[in-house]
Protein backbone atom coordinates (compact mmCIF):
# COMPACT_ATOMS: atom_id res chain seq x y z
CA UNK A 1 0.00 0.00 0.00
CA UNK A 2 1.33 3.13 -1.01
CA UNK A 3 1.82 5.74 1.78
CA UNK A 4 -0.72 8.91 2.02
CA UNK A 5 -0.01 12.08 0.47
CA UNK A 6 1.82 14.55 2.62
CA UNK A 7 -1.14 17.03 3.51
CA UNK A 8 -0.58 20.82 3.20
CA UNK A 9 0.85 22.86 6.67
CA UNK A 10 -0.39 23.73 8.95
CA UNK A 11 -0.93 19.58 10.18
CA UNK A 12 -2.04 18.71 13.46
CA UNK A 13 -0.22 15.69 14.22
CA UNK A 14 -1.53 13.38 16.88
CA UNK A 15 0.16 12.48 20.47
CA UNK A 16 2.69 9.49 20.58
CA UNK A 17 1.61 6.19 21.50
CA UNK A 18 3.31 2.80 21.37
CA UNK A 19 2.97 -0.11 19.66
CA UNK A 20 0.25 0.14 17.35
CA UNK A 21 -0.55 3.68 17.89
CA UNK A 22 3.09 4.12 15.82
CA UNK A 23 1.22 3.80 12.38
CA UNK A 24 -1.07 6.55 14.14
CA UNK A 25 1.55 9.08 14.48
CA UNK A 26 2.80 8.21 10.78
CA UNK A 27 -0.63 8.71 9.23
CA UNK A 28 -3.36 10.65 11.20
CA UNK A 29 -3.33 14.34 10.72
CA UNK A 30 -5.63 17.27 10.89
CA UNK A 31 -5.53 19.74 8.16
CA UNK A 32 -7.40 22.12 5.76
CA UNK A 33 -7.67 21.13 2.17
CA UNK A 34 -10.07 22.61 -0.53
CA UNK A 35 -12.06 24.78 1.93
CA UNK A 36 -12.39 21.56 3.72
CA UNK A 37 -11.43 21.10 7.49
CA UNK A 38 -10.17 17.11 6.81
CA UNK A 39 -9.49 14.34 9.33
CA UNK A 40 -7.40 11.63 7.96
CA UNK A 41 -7.00 8.55 10.32
CA UNK A 42 -6.29 4.63 10.33
CA UNK A 43 -9.91 3.91 8.86
CA UNK A 44 -9.91 6.38 6.17
CA UNK A 45 -10.42 10.61 5.64
CA UNK A 46 -13.38 12.58 6.34
CA UNK A 47 -13.88 16.50 5.14
CA UNK A 48 -16.03 18.90 7.55
CA UNK A 49 -17.15 21.56 5.01
CA UNK A 50 -16.27 25.17 5.94
CA UNK A 51 -18.45 28.10 6.02
CA UNK A 52 -22.05 28.50 4.57
CA UNK A 53 -23.97 25.29 6.32
CA UNK A 54 -20.17 23.79 7.65
CA UNK A 55 -18.35 25.07 10.34
CA UNK A 56 -18.78 29.03 11.13
CA UNK A 57 -16.64 29.38 14.23
CA UNK A 58 -14.46 27.29 17.36
CA UNK A 59 -14.90 28.12 20.36
CA UNK A 60 -12.12 26.55 22.79
CA UNK A 61 -13.07 26.04 25.93
CA UNK A 62 -10.11 26.43 27.54
CA UNK A 63 -11.06 24.28 30.80
CA UNK A 64 -9.55 21.07 32.08
CA UNK A 65 -12.20 18.15 32.70
CA UNK A 66 -13.66 16.64 36.02
CA UNK A 67 -10.88 14.29 36.02
CA UNK A 68 -7.66 17.14 35.56
CA UNK A 69 -7.03 17.02 39.48
CA UNK A 70 -6.62 13.43 39.72
CA UNK A 71 -3.43 11.35 40.03
CA UNK A 72 -2.03 9.40 37.40
CA UNK A 73 -2.26 9.47 33.41
CA UNK A 74 -4.13 12.48 31.51
CA UNK A 75 -7.56 11.41 30.51
CA UNK A 76 -9.00 12.77 27.23
CA UNK A 77 -10.46 15.80 27.46
CA UNK A 78 -8.59 17.06 30.50
CA UNK A 79 -6.55 19.72 28.07
CA UNK A 80 -10.05 21.61 27.16
CA UNK A 81 -11.40 21.01 23.62
CA UNK A 82 -12.36 23.01 20.69
CA UNK A 83 -15.75 22.73 19.24
CA UNK A 84 -16.98 23.21 16.00
CA UNK A 85 -20.11 25.23 15.68
CA UNK A 86 -22.12 26.03 12.38
CA UNK A 87 -23.95 29.67 11.65
CA UNK A 88 -26.71 28.91 14.61
CA UNK A 89 -23.90 28.28 16.89
CA UNK A 90 -25.25 24.43 17.08
CA UNK A 91 -21.89 21.60 17.33
CA UNK A 92 -20.45 19.94 14.60
CA UNK A 93 -17.42 18.49 15.58
CA UNK A 94 -14.89 18.41 18.77
CA UNK A 95 -11.87 18.50 18.79
CA UNK A 96 -9.77 17.39 22.43
CA UNK A 97 -6.65 19.50 22.32
CA UNK A 98 -4.44 16.79 24.35
CA UNK A 99 -5.12 14.16 20.99
CA UNK A 100 -2.99 16.81 19.08
CA UNK A 101 -0.06 17.23 21.19
CA UNK A 102 2.77 15.15 20.42
CA UNK A 103 4.44 15.31 23.80
CA UNK A 104 1.24 15.39 25.96
CA UNK A 105 2.00 12.01 27.51
CA UNK A 106 5.14 13.59 28.87
CA UNK A 107 3.57 16.91 30.41
CA UNK A 108 1.60 17.47 33.37
CA UNK A 109 -2.01 17.79 32.88
CA UNK A 110 -2.69 21.18 32.03
CA UNK A 111 0.69 22.75 31.77
CA UNK A 112 0.24 24.11 28.71
CA UNK A 113 -2.80 25.55 28.15
CA UNK A 114 -4.70 28.78 26.82
CA UNK A 115 -3.12 30.86 23.39
CA UNK A 116 0.05 28.85 24.38
CA UNK A 117 -1.49 25.54 23.35
CA UNK A 118 -3.17 26.39 20.60
CA UNK A 119 -0.23 27.76 18.80
CA UNK A 120 1.83 24.16 20.60
CA UNK A 121 -0.24 22.22 19.14
CA UNK A 122 -0.91 24.07 15.45
CA UNK A 123 -4.93 24.81 16.23
CA UNK A 124 -4.07 28.63 16.01
CA UNK A 125 -2.63 28.06 12.43
CA UNK A 126 -5.07 25.87 11.62
CA UNK A 127 -7.96 28.09 12.01
CA UNK A 128 -6.74 30.47 10.64
CA UNK A 129 -5.68 28.88 7.79
CA UNK A 130 -9.16 27.91 7.31
CA UNK A 131 -10.49 30.94 8.10
CA UNK A 132 -12.44 29.91 10.76
CA UNK A 133 -12.93 32.61 13.68
CA UNK A 134 -11.58 31.50 17.25
CA UNK A 135 -13.02 32.39 20.80
CA UNK A 136 -11.89 31.38 23.84
CA UNK A 137 -14.04 30.81 27.33
CA UNK A 138 -12.66 30.02 30.24
CA UNK A 139 -15.99 28.80 31.39
CA UNK A 140 -17.69 25.43 31.09
CA UNK A 141 -21.11 27.35 31.42
CA UNK A 142 -20.57 30.48 28.70
CA UNK A 143 -23.34 31.00 26.68
CA UNK A 144 -21.27 30.21 23.75
CA UNK A 145 -20.25 26.53 24.57
CA UNK A 146 -23.29 24.72 23.03
CA UNK A 147 -24.50 21.45 24.60
CA UNK A 148 -27.01 20.51 21.57
CA UNK A 149 -26.48 18.67 18.67
CA UNK A 150 -28.20 18.72 15.05
CA UNK A 151 -26.55 16.11 14.20
CA UNK A 152 -24.27 13.21 15.57
CA UNK A 153 -20.93 15.38 16.59
CA UNK A 154 -17.99 14.12 14.93
CA UNK A 155 -15.14 13.39 17.22
CA UNK A 156 -11.98 14.85 15.13
CA UNK A 157 -9.06 12.51 17.18
CA UNK A 158 -6.75 10.30 15.73
CA UNK A 159 -8.21 7.39 16.57
CA UNK A 160 -7.51 4.51 19.43
CA UNK A 161 -4.33 2.98 19.90
CA UNK A 162 -5.81 -0.39 19.50
CA UNK A 163 -7.88 -1.33 16.18
CA UNK A 164 -11.53 -1.78 16.00
CA UNK A 165 -11.46 -5.28 15.64
CA UNK A 166 -9.30 -6.45 18.49
CA UNK A 167 -11.07 -4.70 20.96
CA UNK A 168 -14.27 -6.56 19.01
CA UNK A 169 -12.81 -10.04 19.06
CA UNK A 170 -11.20 -9.73 22.90
CA UNK A 171 -15.41 -8.28 23.76
CA UNK A 172 -16.68 -10.80 22.12
CA UNK A 173 -14.33 -14.06 23.73
CA UNK A 174 -15.02 -12.20 27.15
CA UNK A 175 -18.41 -12.44 26.79
CA UNK A 176 -18.76 -15.84 25.94
CA UNK A 177 -16.29 -17.10 28.34
CA UNK A 178 -17.98 -15.46 31.25
CA UNK A 179 -21.10 -16.64 30.16
CA UNK A 180 -19.78 -20.14 29.57
CA UNK A 181 -17.66 -20.35 33.00
CA UNK A 182 -21.23 -19.05 34.89
CA UNK A 183 -23.03 -21.66 33.46
CA UNK A 184 -20.25 -24.57 33.96
CA UNK A 185 -19.71 -22.93 37.92
CA UNK A 186 -23.86 -23.59 38.59
CA UNK A 187 -24.09 -27.00 36.74
CA UNK A 188 -23.64 -30.54 38.10
CA UNK A 189 -22.48 -32.00 35.78
CA UNK A 190 -20.33 -30.23 32.85
CA UNK A 191 -21.22 -30.58 29.40
CA UNK A 192 -18.26 -31.20 26.64
CA UNK A 193 -19.84 -28.60 24.43
CA UNK A 194 -19.81 -26.16 27.10
CA UNK A 195 -16.22 -26.81 28.23
CA UNK A 196 -14.86 -27.01 24.54
CA UNK A 197 -16.58 -23.11 23.88
CA UNK A 198 -15.36 -21.83 27.44
CA UNK A 199 -11.68 -22.85 25.86
CA UNK A 200 -12.14 -21.64 23.07
CA UNK A 201 -13.08 -18.29 24.48
CA UNK A 202 -10.16 -18.69 26.60
CA UNK A 203 -7.76 -19.07 24.12
CA UNK A 204 -8.93 -16.64 21.93
CA UNK A 205 -7.44 -13.77 24.06
CA UNK A 206 -4.08 -14.63 23.99
CA UNK A 207 -3.94 -15.47 20.48
CA UNK A 208 -5.59 -12.06 19.46
CA UNK A 209 -3.08 -10.50 21.39
CA UNK A 210 -0.27 -12.08 19.10
CA UNK A 211 -1.96 -11.90 15.84
CA UNK A 212 -2.10 -7.91 16.86
CA UNK A 213 1.66 -7.72 17.28
CA UNK A 214 2.13 -9.19 13.85
CA UNK A 215 -0.69 -6.81 12.71
CA UNK A 216 1.39 -4.28 14.08
CA UNK A 217 4.72 -5.30 12.31
CA UNK A 218 2.50 -5.95 9.03
CA UNK A 219 1.03 -2.25 9.23
CA UNK A 220 4.47 -0.52 10.29
CA UNK A 221 5.92 -2.05 7.46
CA UNK A 222 3.61 -0.93 4.73
CA UNK A 223 3.25 2.73 6.10
CA UNK A 224 7.02 3.06 6.51
CA UNK A 225 8.42 6.42 7.85
CA UNK A 226 9.86 8.80 5.43
CA UNK A 227 13.72 9.02 4.86
CA UNK A 228 15.56 10.82 7.11
CA UNK A 229 17.88 13.02 6.45
CA UNK A 230 19.78 12.53 9.87
CA UNK A 231 19.65 10.17 12.11
CA UNK A 232 21.05 11.47 15.31
CA UNK A 233 21.40 8.32 18.09
CA UNK A 234 23.00 9.03 21.86
CA UNK A 235 26.19 9.14 22.58
CA UNK A 236 26.46 8.89 26.30
CA UNK A 237 29.56 9.41 28.53
CA UNK A 238 30.28 7.63 31.55
CA UNK A 239 28.02 8.37 34.28
CA UNK A 240 25.07 8.53 33.35
CA UNK A 241 23.43 5.12 33.64
CA UNK A 242 22.91 4.68 29.90
CA UNK A 243 21.54 1.09 28.85
CA UNK A 244 22.41 -0.94 25.32
CA UNK A 245 18.37 -0.51 24.96
CA UNK A 246 18.36 3.38 25.15
CA UNK A 247 21.59 3.74 23.04
CA UNK A 248 19.59 0.56 20.17
CA UNK A 249 16.38 2.08 20.59
CA UNK A 250 16.45 6.29 21.29
CA UNK A 251 17.22 8.50 18.12
CA UNK A 252 16.29 12.12 16.73
CA UNK A 253 15.04 11.54 13.06
CA UNK A 254 15.56 14.86 10.77
CA UNK A 255 12.84 14.16 7.98
CA UNK A 256 11.39 16.30 5.39
CA UNK A 257 8.54 17.57 7.39
CA UNK A 258 8.59 16.15 10.42
CA UNK A 259 11.24 16.28 13.25
CA UNK A 260 11.01 12.83 15.17
CA UNK A 261 11.71 11.78 18.47
CA UNK A 262 11.65 7.95 19.25
CA UNK A 263 12.08 6.72 22.78
CA UNK A 264 12.68 3.13 24.03
CA UNK A 265 8.69 2.30 24.05
CA UNK A 266 8.75 2.67 20.10
CA UNK A 267 6.44 5.53 20.38
CA UNK A 268 7.38 8.50 18.08
CA UNK A 269 6.82 12.03 18.62
CA UNK A 270 6.17 14.51 15.42
CA UNK A 271 7.23 17.47 15.36
CA UNK A 272 6.39 19.66 12.39
CA UNK A 273 9.31 21.27 10.41
CA UNK A 274 7.29 24.00 8.68
CA UNK A 275 3.81 26.06 9.19
CA UNK A 276 3.41 28.09 12.23
CA UNK A 277 3.97 25.66 15.23
CA UNK A 278 6.91 24.43 13.50
CA UNK A 279 10.42 24.06 15.39
CA UNK A 280 12.31 27.24 14.35
CA UNK A 281 15.51 27.45 16.64
CA UNK A 282 18.31 25.62 18.21
CA UNK A 283 19.51 26.60 21.45
CA UNK A 284 22.56 25.26 22.92
CA UNK A 285 22.77 25.95 26.66
CA UNK A 286 26.19 26.05 29.05
CA UNK A 287 26.71 26.52 32.83
CA UNK A 288 29.17 29.78 33.22
CA UNK A 289 32.27 27.37 33.11
CA UNK A 290 31.33 26.99 29.45
CA UNK A 291 30.35 23.45 29.93
CA UNK A 292 27.17 22.63 27.59
CA UNK A 293 24.57 20.74 29.63
CA UNK A 294 21.92 20.41 27.03
CA UNK A 295 20.16 21.55 23.65
CA UNK A 296 16.61 23.05 23.75
CA UNK A 297 14.55 23.05 20.35
CA UNK A 298 12.23 25.60 20.62
CA UNK A 299 9.22 26.81 18.84
CA UNK A 300 8.23 30.27 17.34
CA UNK A 301 6.57 31.18 20.42
CA UNK A 302 9.93 30.60 22.02
CA UNK A 303 8.44 27.53 23.71
CA UNK A 304 10.53 24.54 24.12
CA UNK A 305 9.66 21.23 22.59
CA UNK A 306 12.18 19.40 22.86
CA UNK A 307 15.25 19.09 25.40
CA UNK A 308 18.72 16.72 24.98
CA UNK A 309 20.79 16.29 27.61
CA UNK A 310 24.07 16.83 26.23
CA UNK A 311 26.09 14.13 28.43
CA UNK A 312 23.09 11.68 27.14
CA UNK A 313 23.11 12.45 23.26
CA UNK A 314 26.51 13.93 22.71
CA UNK A 315 28.69 13.11 25.74
CA UNK A 316 30.27 10.59 24.65
CA UNK A 317 33.02 9.48 21.57
CA UNK A 318 31.00 10.52 18.47
CA UNK A 319 28.82 13.16 20.15
CA UNK A 320 30.13 15.75 18.39
CA UNK A 321 29.69 14.41 15.43
CA UNK A 322 26.16 13.93 16.13
CA UNK A 323 25.39 17.30 17.41
CA UNK A 324 26.90 18.70 13.63
CA UNK A 325 24.97 16.67 12.27
CA UNK A 326 22.07 17.68 13.78
CA UNK A 327 22.29 21.47 13.37
CA UNK A 328 23.24 20.67 9.44
CA UNK A 329 20.07 19.16 8.80
CA UNK A 330 17.90 21.08 10.72
CA UNK A 331 19.51 24.30 9.11
CA UNK A 332 18.44 26.13 12.24
CA UNK A 333 19.65 29.50 13.68
CA UNK A 334 21.79 28.19 16.73
CA UNK A 335 22.16 30.21 19.98
CA UNK A 336 23.59 29.94 22.86
CA UNK A 337 22.80 30.91 27.01
CA UNK A 338 23.99 30.20 30.26
CA UNK A 339 22.85 29.14 32.99
CA UNK A 340 24.14 28.97 36.88
CA UNK A 341 24.21 25.25 37.25
CA UNK A 342 22.89 21.59 35.94
CA UNK A 343 20.23 21.83 38.44
CA UNK A 344 19.12 24.79 36.62
CA UNK A 345 18.11 23.35 33.62
CA UNK A 346 15.46 22.77 32.05
CA UNK A 347 12.87 24.18 34.52
CA UNK A 348 10.42 22.78 34.23
CA UNK A 349 9.08 19.53 32.56
CA UNK A 350 9.89 18.92 28.37
CA UNK A 351 9.78 15.81 26.05
CA UNK A 352 13.27 14.57 26.22
CA UNK A 353 14.06 14.54 30.03
CA UNK A 354 12.99 11.58 30.74
CA UNK A 355 13.93 8.87 27.90
CA UNK A 356 16.16 7.18 29.69
CA UNK A 357 14.36 5.06 32.67
CA UNK A 358 15.92 4.88 35.93
CA UNK A 359 15.69 0.99 36.53
CA UNK A 360 15.92 -1.92 33.99
CA UNK A 361 12.63 -3.24 35.41
CA UNK A 362 11.51 0.60 34.70
CA UNK A 363 12.76 -0.04 31.13
CA UNK A 364 11.32 -3.49 30.64
CA UNK A 365 7.54 -1.93 31.74
CA UNK A 366 7.98 0.96 29.69
CA UNK A 367 8.80 -0.84 26.34
CA UNK A 368 6.64 -3.98 26.58
CA UNK A 369 4.07 -4.06 24.22
CA UNK A 370 1.18 -1.89 25.38
CA UNK A 371 -1.85 -3.63 27.59
CA UNK A 372 -5.38 -2.74 27.07
CA UNK A 373 -6.71 -0.03 29.49
CA UNK A 374 -7.55 -2.65 31.96
CA UNK A 375 -4.04 -3.48 32.36
CA UNK A 376 -3.26 -6.15 35.00
CA UNK A 377 -6.75 -7.58 35.07
CA UNK A 378 -7.06 -7.93 31.35
CA UNK A 379 -3.43 -10.44 32.01
CA UNK A 380 -5.47 -11.78 35.35
CA UNK A 381 -8.45 -12.82 33.69
CA UNK A 382 -6.32 -14.37 30.91
CA UNK A 383 -4.51 -16.29 33.33
CA UNK A 384 -7.63 -17.71 35.27
CA UNK A 385 -9.31 -18.68 31.95
CA UNK A 386 -6.28 -20.41 30.81
CA UNK A 387 -6.35 -22.34 34.10
CA UNK A 388 -10.11 -23.27 34.25
CA UNK A 389 -9.53 -24.98 30.67
CA UNK A 390 -7.24 -27.03 31.74
CA UNK A 391 -9.41 -27.99 34.75
CA UNK A 392 -12.62 -28.78 33.48
CA UNK A 393 -11.21 -30.90 30.88
CA UNK A 394 -9.42 -32.92 33.49
CA UNK A 395 -12.64 -32.81 34.81
CA UNK A 396 -14.10 -34.75 31.81
CA UNK A 397 -11.37 -37.49 31.92
CA UNK A 398 -13.21 -40.50 32.49
CA UNK A 399 -16.27 -39.71 30.42
CA UNK A 400 -15.44 -37.78 27.31
CA UNK A 401 -11.95 -38.24 26.44
CA UNK A 402 -11.77 -36.51 23.46
CA UNK A 403 -13.41 -33.32 24.71
CA UNK A 404 -11.14 -33.42 28.00
CA UNK A 405 -7.62 -33.85 25.65
CA UNK A 406 -9.05 -31.21 23.55
CA UNK A 407 -9.96 -28.14 26.19
CA UNK A 408 -6.58 -29.31 28.18
CA UNK A 409 -4.43 -28.50 24.92
CA UNK A 410 -6.21 -25.52 24.20
CA UNK A 411 -5.89 -24.35 28.01
CA UNK A 412 -1.70 -25.25 27.87
CA UNK A 413 -1.73 -23.49 24.41
CA UNK A 414 -3.15 -20.17 26.06
CA UNK A 415 -1.15 -20.21 28.87
CA UNK A 416 2.08 -20.37 26.60
CA UNK A 417 0.62 -17.24 23.99
CA UNK A 418 0.62 -15.24 27.08
CA UNK A 419 3.94 -16.38 29.26
CA UNK A 420 6.40 -16.89 26.18
CA UNK A 421 6.25 -13.08 25.02
CA UNK A 422 6.64 -12.23 28.46
CA UNK A 423 9.31 -14.23 29.92
CA UNK A 424 11.28 -13.89 26.38
CA UNK A 425 10.69 -9.86 26.78
CA UNK A 426 12.06 -10.27 30.69
CA UNK A 427 14.96 -11.93 29.73
CA UNK A 428 16.28 -10.48 27.01
CA UNK A 429 16.21 -7.03 28.95
CA UNK A 430 17.61 -8.81 32.00
CA UNK A 431 20.48 -10.25 30.62
CA UNK A 432 21.22 -7.65 27.36
CA UNK A 433 19.25 -4.80 26.36
CA UNK A 434 18.90 -3.52 29.97
CA UNK A 435 22.80 -3.44 30.85
CA UNK A 436 24.87 -0.94 30.94
CA UNK A 437 25.89 0.39 27.09
CA UNK A 438 29.47 0.18 26.59
CA UNK A 439 31.41 2.58 24.21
Amino acid sequence: MADAPVPPEPALRPRAQPGPGVELSRRARLFVDGGDLVLRTRSGTRRLPVGGEGISRAVFVDVGGPDAERMGPPLPGTWGELQLQDSKGLLIGRVRLDDWLPEADQLPQRYVHGEQLLSRTGVAGLLAAAGIPLHTVRDADDPLVDRRTRQRVVSLAPGGVFPAWYWLTRGGAAAVWGATFTALLFSDAAAPWLVLVSAGAALTAPAARLALRAWTRLRLRRHTAPAASARITPRPTSGTRATVRFCRDTELRVERHDLVLKDISGQEHRLARRGPHAVTALVLVRVRSGEPVGVELRGPDGQIRVVLPWRQWFGGDGGRDGWAALRGALALPVTERRVTGQAAWPKGPALGLRLLPTSGRAARAVSRFPRTLVGVSSTAVMAVGSCFSVVHGVRLMDTHPAAAWTAVLMGVLATLLQAIPYVIHQQRGRFLLDRPACG
